[in-house]
């Protein structure tokens, strides 16, 4: 799979799905005016990885920001590691954030409480 690329606007993060190293990054803010149109050909991405996935997987939050409507569509990322740390792959989550923003480590707590991929947390 070719790596997906895109750059980050006012109210979109950048993307980087390494397919081939089984890195994904999001980095920036989350607010787009159409969530759906936005996310779905990620989610696209991610399901056609998940079919066949490396042996490791690591997903990086880097969110400055994000609005209630991406929330789902950054859940359903962290749904779909799960899904291939179920296929006895090794899959780790690093969610990273401003320092000092507490409420976005909060935000990276409540998502781990809820999947069974272990989170690592760091400042930027």
């Amino acid at each position: 799979m070719e790596t997906l690329k895109i750059e980050a606007s006012i109210d979109t993060p950048t993307v980087l799905f390494d397919f081939e190293k089984g890195y994904f990054e999001l980095s920036g803010k989350s607010y787009p005016e159409d969530t759906l149109e936005f996310y779905a050909p990620i989610l696209e991405k991610i399901n056609e990885y998940a079919i066949n996935p490396k042996e490791k997987s690591h997903l990086v939050f880097k969110l400055i920001y994000f609005n209630s409507s991406s929330y789902k569509p950054i859940l359903d990322l962290i749904r779909k590691m799960e899904e291939i740390k179920n296929m006895n792959k090794f899959v780790t989550i690093e969610w990273q954030y401003k320092t000092g923003d507490t409420d976005m480590k909060e935000v990276g707590e409540e998502f781990a409480e809820v999947v069974t991929v272990p989170f690592s947390y760091a400042t930027f």
